[in-house]
Formats: C-alpha cells, sequence, structure tokens
C-alpha cells in the first residue's frame, strides 16, 4: 500500500486512519478474533518474531509466538479473557521481555479484528513518578481560581511528565482556528505563546481523530514507517483501519510541516468540552522521543482533569449569564401583560428589549416603524436587512457574529452591527426584533503566514504543502462581532413567543387578514381528516388478509416468505399510528375546547405508571415535583403531556440511567409546567421547525417517530391560548416549557 496523494484538490480528505503504515518504533499485527489468524502484520515484525513476515502472515497467532520466547500461551489467555470480558482497558499494557528487552502489548478490538501492537517501555516503570504528578494535578485542578492560571501550570506539569522542549496549551475558535493561551519551554527557545495558527494546520478529518485518541504520539519524525502487510488475497478496497491505532504512521504533509518547524517528536493530547474539541495540548521536541505507555496514560489523565475543570468552569459562567438573561426576560414578560402595547413594553420601560443580551443596539420593526435601542444602523440600512432577513431559511431567528460574510452591505455598518441576532415575529408583515453587536478589531499574530504555499511539481500538477516560515505574522481581522452565547438565543426566543401571545390577543385590522388564512388552513385541515379516515378501511384489510394468510399457509412458506409477511403487518401498525396521529391533529380544528379545572398530580403519576410500564427493561426514573391545576380541556392536555413525556423517555434511551424531571408553578398570570430530561438534546440553533407536520432534527432520526407529536402539542398550546418554549445543547439534555392561563380563554 502507498501513501494517499495529496495535492490542492483533496488535502482534506487525506485518509490519515488508513495510512498503511506504522511508526518504526514500534510492531503490529491485526488478527482474526474467531481463530486468531494473522490477517495484517507490519513488515518490521518480522525482527519482533524472528521469521519472515511472508511466513507470519495467514498463521495462527499460537504458531507463531511458539517459535519465540514471547509467552504464547499467556498472550492467548490474555486474549481469551478480553474477548469474555468484551473490554481491553484493564488489560492494556501486558509487560513482556524479550531478548532483554521490555514492551507493553497494547489490544484494541475494531471492524472486526483484534490489533495487537508492541512498544518499547522501561525495564523498571516509573509509577510512582506519574502517581505523583497526577496526584499534583489533582489538587492543582481542585485550587487553581483562575483559568489562565490551571492552563499555565498544566503546560508545565506535562512537560514534567514527558519531558519534551516545549508544551503549549492551544485553543480552538469557531472557525477552527487557534492560538496558543499557555506554555512551559526550554529558557533558549523562542516563546509562541499568543501565536494564532490556521485551520489549515489541522484539517477536519485530525480534529475528528483527536476526539477518539485523546493522545497521540510521534516518537521520530524522521524515521521510515514500517509498512503494514496483508495475508494473500485480501482485498484491495479492505485497508487496515488505524482509528484507535497508537502506532499509526504521520502524514507525509505532516512530517513535512514538523521538519520545517524543526520539529523530530511531537505529542498531542486532546482537550474536550462536552464532547468536542475545545482545544490541544501539543508537545514538541528537537530531537526524536519516545513516551512510554504509562507516561501517555498520566498525560492522559491530567488532560481529563483539564477537561472536566473546563466544563465546570464554563458551566458555572453559562448559569451567570442564563440567570441574567431570565430575570430580565421575565421583568419583559410582565411588561408586555401590563401595558398589551409591544413597542412601549420592549422600548420605553425600565427594562428594555437591550437588557436580554449583550448588545450594543437592538431595534424593533414593527407596524411599519422601526423602534431604536443604544447604538444601531441608519433606518435605510435596517429596512434593506429587513428585507435580506426575508430569504434566510431559518422561520424563528437568526445568529451570526460574522453579518458581512453572510449580508456584504453589512459592511458599511460593521461598526454598529457586525453581528446580529434577529427573531421573526412576523415575515409576511417584515416584523423583526434584531440585537446588533458591534465589529471587534483584531490584531491577530499568526506563526507565519497562514497561507499553505502551491508548488508546481516538474509535470505540472499543483500541490498544497505545509507552510515553510513560522516567523510572527500580523495581520488585522475585521467584520467580525463578539459570539452570541446559547444564554442569549434561548432568552430571544422566550422573548419572541411572549411577544407573539400578546400579538395573537391583538385583534388589529392588520391581523384580520389571518381570517383567509385560517379559512384556508380549516380546508385542508378537513381534507386530511377525510384521507386519513378513509385509509384506514383499506389498511385494515391489508392488515387482516396478512395475518389470515399467515395464519393459514404460514407452515408451508419458508422463513423469508414468513417474514416478509410480518413485515407487512408491521408496517400497517406503524401505518395506522401515523394516521391516528394525523386525525387526532386534524380533529383539533373541530373539536370544541371543554375546559375544566385538571387535576395535575393525578393526571402525570397514572402517565408515569404507564410510560415506566412500557420502559420497564431499562433505567429511567420519572421525578414528580409540585404540580398546580390548569385550566384546559383534559383530552387535549392528557395528549399534550403524554407526548412530552413519552419524548422525554424516548431520547433519554441511550443514557445509562435516564432521568426526567416534571416540575409545575403557578405565577400571577399563568401556570407554567416544565419537562426535563438528560438525553441527547438538540441545538437551539436548529430547532426552528421541530412542531412542524413531520418535521424532525437530523440527531433525533435514528430513533423511531412519525414527526407528528410536536406538531399536536404546539397546536393545542395554541387552542389554549398558552406558550410552549425550550432550552437544549447537544448531548446535555432538554427541556421544554409549557404555559397556560389562569383563567380559561374560549
Amino acid at each position: 500500500m502507498t501513501y494517499f496523494e495529496v495535492d490542492i484538490t483533496n488535502c482534506e480528505q487525506e485518509p490519515i486512519h488508513i495510512l498503511g503504515h506504522i511508526q518504526s518504533h514500534g510492531y503490529l499485527c491485526a488478527i482474526h478474533p474467531d481463530t486468531y489468524t494473522i490477517v495484517h502484520a507490519s513488515a518490521n515484525l518480522a525482527d519482533l518474531v524472528g521469521q519472515p513476515i511472508a511466513d507470519v502472515l495467514g498463521q495462527s497467532l499460537a504458531e507463531v509466538l511458539n517459535k519465540t520466547d514471547l509467552p504464547a500461551a499467556t498472550l492467548i489467555e490474555l486474549l481469551n479473557v478480553g474477548k469474555r470480558n468484551d473490554s481491553w482497558d484493564t488489560l492494556n499494557p501486558y509487560r513482556l521481555q524479550l531478548d532483554g528487552r521490555f514492551w507493553n502489548l497494547v489490544v484494541h478490538a475494531f471492524k472486526g479484528l483484534l490489533l495487537l501492537e508492541w512498544e518499547p517501555t522501561d525495564e523498571q516503570p516509573k509509577v510512582a513518578m506519574n502517581q505523583r504528578l497526577i496526584a499534583d494535578a489533582l489538587t492543582e485542578v481542585q485550587s487553581s481560581r483562575q483559568l489562565a492560571d490551571l492552563l499555565q501550570n498544566t503546560a508545565q506539569r506535562v512537560k514534567s511528565i514527558i519531558g519534551f522542549d516545549r508544551v503549549m496549551v492551544y485553543r480552538f475558535s469557531a472557525d477552527w482556528h487557534g492560538q496558543v493561551i499557555a506554555e512551559a519551554r526550554e529558557p533558549e527557545l523562542e516563546p509562541f505563546l499568543g501565536l494564532h495558527y490556521p485551520a489549515s494546520d489541522i484539517p477536519r478529518q485530525a480534529r475528528e481523530l483527536y476526539k477518539i485518541n485523546l493522545v497521540r504520539l510521534i516518537a521520530d519524525a524522521g524515521s521510515v514507517p514500517s509498512p503494514i502487510l496483508s495475508q494473500p488475497g485480501w482485498p484491495n478496497d479492505a485497508p487496515l483501519d488505524l482509528t484507535h491505532s497508537t502506532l499509526r504512521a504521520v502524514s507525509p504533509v505532516h512530517i513535512e510541516y514538523l521538519n520545517n518547524m524543526g520539529v523530530q517528536a511531537s505529542m498531542s493530547i486532546s482537550l474536550l468540552y462536552q464532547g468536542e474539541l475545545w482545544g490541544l495540548i501539543s508537545c514538541h521536541h528537537h530531537a526524536p522521543r519516545f513516551v512510554d505507555y504509562a507516561a501517555r496514560q498520566a498525560a492522559k489523565f491530567v488532560s481529563q482533569l483539564l477537561s472536566a475543570a473546563l466544563e465546570f468552569r464554563k458551566g458555572e459562567e453559562d448559569q451567570s449569564l442564563l440567570l441574567h438573561s431570565l430575570e430580565n426576560g421575565q421583568r419583559l414578560h410582565e411588561q408586555l401583560l401590563a401595558d398589551e402595547d409591544v413597542v412601549r413594553a420592549l422600548t420605553r420601560r425600565s427594562v428594555t428589549a437591550l437588557d436580554l443580551v449583550a448588545a450594543s443596539g437592538a431595534v424593533l420593526l414593527f407596524n411599519n416603524q422601526q423602534h431604536r435601542l443604544g447604538t444601531t444602523p441608519d433606518e435605510a440600512a435596517v429596512r434593506d436587512l429587513a428585507e435580506w432577513l426575508k430569504t434566510t431559511l431559518s422561520d424563528t431567528f437568526l445568529e451570526t457574529s460574522h453579518l458581512p460574510a453572510l449580508y456584504p452591505p453589512a459592511g458599511i455598518f460593521r461598526h454598529q452591527g457586525a453581528g446580529i441576532l434577529a427573531v421573526v415575529l412576523s415575515r409576511e408583515l417584515n416584523e423583526y426584533l434584531i440585537w446588533f453587536k458591534p465589529e471587534r478589531i483584531q490584531e491577530v499574530t499568526w506563526a507565519g503566514n497562514p497561507q499553505k504555499a502551491v508548488t508546481v511539481s516538474d509535470d505540472g500538477q499543483h500541490r498544497i504543502g505545509p507552510r515553510k516560515s513560522f516567523e510572527a505574522w500580523t495581520e488585522m481581522v475585521h467584520n467580525t462581532s463578539e459570539p452570541w452565547g446559547q444564554a442569549e438565543v434561548a432568552a430571544a426566543i422566550k422573548l419572541r413567543e411572549d411577544i407573539l401571545q400578546i400579538v395573537t390577543r391583538q385583534a388589529n385590522e392588520i391581523r384580520q387578514l389571518n381570517q383567509r388564512l385560517q379559512a384556508a388552513y380549516e380546508e385542508l385541515d378537513a381534507f386530511s381528516y377525510t384521507v386519513s379516515h378513509d385509509l384506514r378501511t383499506p389498511l385494515s384489510s391489508i392488515r387482516c388478509y396478512s395475518e389470515i394468510l399467515l395464519e393459514e399457509y404460514g407452515d408451508d412458506f419458508n422463513p423469508d416468505a414468513r417474514a416478509l409477511f410480518q413485515k407487512v403487518i408491521d408496517s400497517t401498525d406503524r401505518m395506522r399510528a401515523l394516521i391516528h396521529h394525523i386525525l387526532f391533529y386534524s380533529r383539533m380544528g373541530r373539536t370544541e375546547v371543554n375546559t375544566q379545572l385538571v387535576d395535575m398530580n393525578h393526571l402525570l403519576t397514572s402517565m408515569r405508571d404507564e410510560i415506566l410500564l412500557t420502559e420497564k427493561d431499562r433505567s429511567l426514573a420519572i421525578d414528580i415535583a409540585d404540580t398546580p391545576a390548569i385550566n384546559a380541556d383534559p383530552t387535549m392536555l392528557s395528549q399534550l403531556f403524554m407526548n412530552l413525556l413519552t419524548n422525554a423517555a424516548k431520547y433519554t434511551r441511550s443514557t445509562p440511567a435516564g432521568h426526567i424531571q416534571v416540575s409545575g408553578k403557578q405565577t400571577d398570570e399563568d401556570v407554567i409546567y416544565s419537562i426535563t430530561d438528560n438525553g441527547i438534546g438538540f441545538d437551539m440553533k436548529e430547532a426552528d421547525k421541530m412542531f412542524e407536520l413531520f418535521k424532525r432534527l437530523e440527531n433525533a432520526r435514528s430513533f423511531k417517530g412519525t414527526g407528528v407529536g410536536l406538531a399536536i402539542v404546539k397546536r393545542i398550546i395554541t387552542r389554549h391560548h398558552g406558550k410552549i418554549w425550550y432550552q437544549s445543547e447537544p448531548n446535555r439534555g432538554a427541556t421544554f416549557f409549557v404555559s397556560f392561563p389562569l383563567i380559561a380563554v374560549d
């Protein structure tokens, strides 16, 4: 296998997980998990086992090891134990001796094969030193108050563990450019602290691998990698995947990059925040240097401690911002209820829309007028911006910290609004609430010109090569504002719901146009009801006849035929469920809302018992706190909460211990319930269409569903003149809020 050829068109697609080589300081073989037959091996494995590599491929591991001084029987039993436990973490590394040298054996399973990797280690493991450094790091994380101090001390501690010349903490920005924010180095080296590196230095596929392999060592950038050979007959299109390998070879482009920097050994340790790559601890050494498994694990543990500290500190910061937004959002809601005048409530009271988020200006476009707060673009610029917002995809909001890149005319008013957060009140009437953040001009010092050099070979081929110079190179960054936080986006969405609730109560002449739209909507509603109702009869016939055929003639069918009939029956069940949801959704357009005071404790308790019975084969807890009564239609209310609770139960199935919290509270105007889960969550920026029929978010597509449940919830809320909003982050659970007015409105 040869290296992937990287040129100007494909450097982002370089398959660095299947380069076909390993680093030369270790050995590798891949075996079949049932027979232990060797199907792949590094060419240098011949040095370890003392046999030609051609004789090794296709042979059983036991036969090969029996001809060496390696403890064959012990290694085979080790593999058997790992297979029985379906885990290798407790076995790695296995320490052994051969020809007077000591080796660590590391094993992992991936894509139907077991990968065995041998790498050298010291005769006497430095356990005590590593334990002391880990203990010191734990104390540091617990006691450090400033994140900058913690990062700097972590860099110094990692340097002590691995002995490299330079250790940097490197943080990624939203566009994947990075900056060195902490550094420990030898005194004679020039400082890199504060320098920026372009996203192209660490391409996308490398960043994905950093999320899987938290520690990556390149022991000798100048060594010749050992090719991986396969047993005869192995398909050429099935190379060995080295995603989880500790010995995976290095991309030629990255080797060239290290050579240009004068670096012969490097090590990278991933720093994660909420499962995503936050940054790296990047280590450089100007001579080859091997770091053994134990020291790498110690460094990995230190990085995990730092990742946990990042989670904690970022969580504190986010909670503070969220509390501020919630307090001002509640004041704005109270003002809207008191005034029933959107403009006065948002722009002329003690708390204004500008206080909701960290913006320098805000504009409310309402009833063909603009109402300004703070520093904003002029009236004509805002009018043109609103026309452009009509063309955006989102039906709810838009947030960006680099507006001129999306809307070039914004470059004229970048000093007032290089970033915007806009919520849609009425696209048809051109009504929006827009917050502005000014341009934040940055002087960015790069480690060399961030543009990769393009070279032309003798045959005329263009090739992108890594940068050759790393001398400080400064540029000014324009047209970008401070980014918008999750708490700011959530607060804006909540305020939008509050405004729309007030707007729907106002019977002004402009909104009488909705009557014609409502008439058309009801006709479409009746049509969907009729079609769905008429579908049930032939669907029942399909199911009935299929069951008769399966019962009467099933013994004569082959297994494939029986399976196909069962699929027909299962498909009719799913379609019946979908029709049921559509009928319920359509029926709500004609059904009268029969409001009465509903005992929520009884309702929620019975739902909890039903859901826990359905989910009895998994760990799930549903806690019910305060349950104030609600004035609502009992049937519709049951459907609403059952949809929200079953959704919460469904999207926590991938969580080891699912947990759902239901809580209600009564205010002077309404009753608010929250349903919180610890499931997969979702990105607030992608959730604007979740209440539309048959719309499902990308991360929910692996879970069964019809895409109708939340549309039903939204329609029930609308029929009761209530509100629904949400707060979530990917892999951090979700909270849905629903509110019902204290006095039922017909």
